[in-house]
């Protein structure tokens, strides 16, 4: 089983930043893929980015070059710096575990282990 604790999540206005964190525990963290997922209440989950535990990374074109991810193992944290924040960015951020490598884009099926969300709110 892991684990994981979602934090840095708040308030920003339009064209600002932030940086969210996923701490992981319970399994070795080296061997872990890390995905970020987006929710607005009423709509579906919605994938951000995915780092596999072999390194490759996934975005979404939404987000592609505004958001990058990180991994630090010693620290066993995936990052996620979101630069040039939109109010479409406005959402519950999760992250997710999972232990396949991810060849190709994930879903949140890739997924067993998820965290309880931080909020990210931009305003315009």
């Amino acid at each position: 089983q892991v684990q994981l604790v979602e934090s840095g999540g708040g308030l920003v206005q339009a064209g600002g930043s932030l940086r969210l964190s996923c701490a992981a525990s319970g399994r070795t963290f080296s061997r872990i893929s890390i995905g970020w997922f987006r929710q607005v209440p009423g709509m579906e989950r919605e994938f951000v980015a995915a780092i596999s535990w072999i390194g490759l990374t996934y975005y979404e074109d939404s987000v592609k070059g505004r958001f990058t991810l990180s991994r630090d193992n010693a620290k066993n944290t995936v990052d996620l710096q979101m630069n040039s924040l939109k109010p479409e960015d406005t959402a519950v951020y999760y992250c997710a575990a999972g232990s396949t490598a991810l060849l190709s884009k994930p879903s949140s099926r890739d997924f067993g282990s998820w965290g309880q969300g931080t909020q990210v709110t931009v305003s315009s």
